[in-house]
């Protein structure tokens, strides 16, 4: 069985000896070939070619970002490629060894926080022929695309990841104290008055006044250390898209939401000022000023439309 490993040698929680240890646990489990990821959308270019070259397997060591990179090298059409009903068929198989800062693809498909023990459970897997077939979401915009494992979002939470990411540019790390740290000072700087955006879709009734909106392919959105937050806690890679969408941004409105999201895991927050969807194959966000939006965790500047679909049975992933 040939695999292609990819390693982002910057992934936050792994150093030059342990990415050794598993490069030489997974070649002596497979014909295994490793490339290093150099730039932004590397690992998406190295995943396309280990596609149409025919390998059985694409292994990533590295955070949320290099994982999704590589999924959409591994799904997106390439030219003269027949369309068929099953996203999933003819592609390589998917290993996730987490490598990042919150690992939530990973951690919410059951895999240890730990590369080493991720490792040894993928290992675990090939040997017994476990693979599980995941849905996706997918963004559309302004002409382009571009899949999701586990969340994207529009508004003030991918402000804070484009705060974030300033501060990983800078040299520092993208812990979740920080995460924790710049969304509050954030908090204070952004627009609590004047709500952009309008929800729309099929069968959808039309909901305005939104100032933030989080859409779920899976559960748990994201982790504040080894604590899981659920804002949509009935979204799972089994279902459509979900969609929590907040209409006030005041702390006496947030409070609540940030208590039940926190602390009830499988209970929907509650309030007379939130939007929420489950299980939607498809809706629209349009915003009457461009606003910001990230997806998995990587922001992707400011939009004024972006529509979200569900991708059933996209990926099937050696878990």
């Amino acid at each position: 069985m040939r695999a292609m490993l990819l390693v982002n040698p910057k992934a936050t929680t792994t150093n030059a000896r342990t990415r050794d240890v598993l490069i030489r646990a997974l070649g002596a489990a497979v014909d295994l070939a490793v490339e290093e990821t150099r730039y932004r959308g590397h690992a998406a270019s190295l995943a396309s070619t280990a596609r149409a070259k025919g390998y059985d397997l694409v292994a990533v060591l590295g955070g949320d970002g290099t994982i999704n990179e590589t999924v959409n090298g591994l799904l997106n059409p390439v030219d003269g490629e027949p369309a068929g009903d099953d996203p999933s068929a003819g592609r390589p198989g998917l290993i996730v060894i987490p490598g990042g800062s919150a690992n939530v693809f990973a951690r919410a498909l059951g895999l240890p926080n730990d590369p080493v023990e991720s490792t040894g459970a993928v290992l675990e897997a090939l040997r017994e022929g476990r693979r599980r077939t995941v849905g996706l979401g997918q963004a559309l915009w302004e002409g382009q695309s571009r899949y999701f494992t586990f969340c994207s979002g529009m508004g003030y939470d991918a402000e804070v990841v484009r705060a974030v990411e300033g501060l990983r540019g800078a040299g520092r790390k993208a812990t979740p104290a920080r995460y924790v740290n710049t969304a509050l000072r954030h908090y204070l700087a952004t627009d609590k008055r004047h709500p952009a955006m309008t929800l729309t879709g099929p069968g959808i009734p039309a909901a305005e006044g939104v100032f933030m909106a989080i859409i779920s392919n899976t559960s748990p959105w994201t982790y504040v250390g080894t604590r899981p937050v659920t804002p949509t806690p009935w979204a799972s890679f089994e279902t459509g898209l979900d969609l929590l969408g907040l209409r006030r941004m005041s702390p006496i409105a947030l409070a609540p939401v940030i208590q039940q999201i926190l602390t009830e895991s499988d209970v929907l927050p509650s309030g007379r000022h939130l939007v929420q969807l489950h299980d939607e194959p498809e809706f629209t966000l349009t915003a009457g000023r461009p606003v910001a939006f990230e997806l998995d965790g990587d922001y992707l500047g400011e939009r004024e439309t972006v529509t979200f679909r569900s991708t059933p049975n996209a990926l099937q992933v050696l878990v």
